[in-house]
């Protein structure tokens, strides 16, 4: 079974930067893509970003675009999310998953890793 463990969260004042980190164990995340996930309270999970097998294609929502970076390293079974220019907005509990489609696959979600951005 494969286990997603996010990490690196933290409270940070606006304007500053995080950089998440997505552990998988168990298995491999295989040759399937991986997005960043969040979720407010009383709100749906959202997407935020996702990235190809091979790194070649990545995918933002509006509201993070140009401010978060999306990246992977296979050998280590890990994904990363870099946040520059925090916004009191990117508050939420950031999930991982693999994606087809920007779809969430693994019904098993991870604990998540919160990020609170002070105003």
């Amino acid at each position: 079974q494969v286990q997603l463990v996010e990490s690196g969260g933290g409270l940070v004042q606006a304007g500053g930067s995080l950089r998440l980190s997505c552990a998988a164990s168990g298995r491999t995340f295989g040759s399937y893509a991986m997005g960043w996930f969040r979720q407010v309270p009383g709100k749906e999970r959202e997407f935020v970003a996702a990235i190809s097998y091979g790194g070649s294609t990545r995918r933002y929502s509006d509201s993070v675009k140009g401010r978060f970076t999306i990246s992977r390293d296979n050998a280590k079974n890990m994904v990363y999310l870099q946040m520059k220019s925090l916004k009191p907005e990117d508050t939420a509990v950031y999930y991982c998953n693999s994606v087809v489609g920007n779809v969430p696959l693994l019904a098993s979600w991870g604990q998540g890793t919160q990020v609170t951005v002070s105003s």
